[in-house]
């Protein structure tokens, strides 16, 4: 016993100042623990009000917390004197090991988000990014899926969507239609122009309050060309392109306004009288 006593004697001081720094590791876990859940959540609610796609809103909220976690833990374990240089050495080369290992995964999640935040797109827009277009059919955290004109379904990696140009072709409401006409050099362009008019005005999917545009854009090789720019809502683009295509083609036929083709006249001489 009086050894005991001597020897808590000796060592009570080191005994309290272990103790001390123990608790105040334990409420530092505890507290941060706490503070840590707190931010996450709110950063989740955040989001949440943003509307962000709920998986990129879990796994943002999992990964700060394990991130102020990882902190909380460390200073707790510092404040019982444990060296954690070396620790935290350790785990910064993991984590550069780990995001070398997938630089191409973690670029397409980063753009994946970027597309969740700033929206380009949503879901059901027609665009065209990194040389492909489609109906945008999802929005997935590393590669966005489009179905093509032809029904094919294409998987773009996020990256290359944000590192191209993106053309939204669903953004807007409305959509100009722009259609090129050639009618022959001996045609009456003024007749022409009053024809093509009226195609237009009579289509009842070109939107009237909208100024269209017809007029000669080019005197070319072997057609006088009229540029024949009216405008439709974005969903009645290609059903106003293709009727008034078709229509264009009957009318100047019944109003024999030709509409020429390129030729070419090729010239053979006699090698007799070449040789004259």
């Amino acid at each position: 016993m009086e050894m005991i006593q001597q020897w808590y004697s000796d060592h009570s001081n080191t005994i309290i100042n272990y103790a001390i720094a123990f608790a105040v590791a334990v409420v530092i876990y505890w507290v941060g623990s706490k503070i840590a859940n707190v931010i996450s959540k709110g950063i989740g609610k955040l989001m949440e009000k943003r509307k962000l796609d709920p998986i990129i809103v879990s796994f943002v909220q999992s990964l700060s917390y394990g991130l102020m976690m990882a902190f909380v833990i460390i200073a707790a374990l510092s404040q019982l004197g444990v060296q954690t240089a070396s620790f935290i050495a350790i785990i910064g080369a993991a984590g550069l090991a780990v995001g070398l290992a997938l630089q191409g995964s973690l670029s397409n999640f980063a753009a994946g988000v970027l597309i969740i935040a700033f929206r380009p797109f949503k879901s059901g827009d027609f665009i065209e990014a990194a040389g492909e277009s489609g109906i945008v059919e999802s929005i997935k955290l590393f590669s966005t899926i489009i179905r093509s004109v032809d029904n094919k379904e294409i998987i773009l990696p996020n990256s290359a969507i944000v590192g191209s140009a993106i053309i939204n072709y669903s953004a807007r409401e409305t959509r100009r239609v722009d259609i090129v006409v050639g009618v022959s050099y001996d045609a009456d362009i003024k007749h022409a122009k009053q024809v093509l008019t009226e195609i237009v005005a009579a289509h009842k999917l070109v939107l009237k309050d909208e100024e269209a545009t017809i007029a000669v854009s080019e005197l070319a090789d072997s057609s006088v060309n009229f540029v024949v720019r009216p405008w439709a809502k974005t969903e009645d683009y290609w059903t106003v392109y293709f009727d008034l295509m078709e229509t264009i083609k009957i009318r100047l036929d019944e109003e024999n306004i030709g509409i020429p083709y390129p030729q070419m006249d090729v010239h053979i001489q006699n090698q007799a009288n070449a040789e004259k």
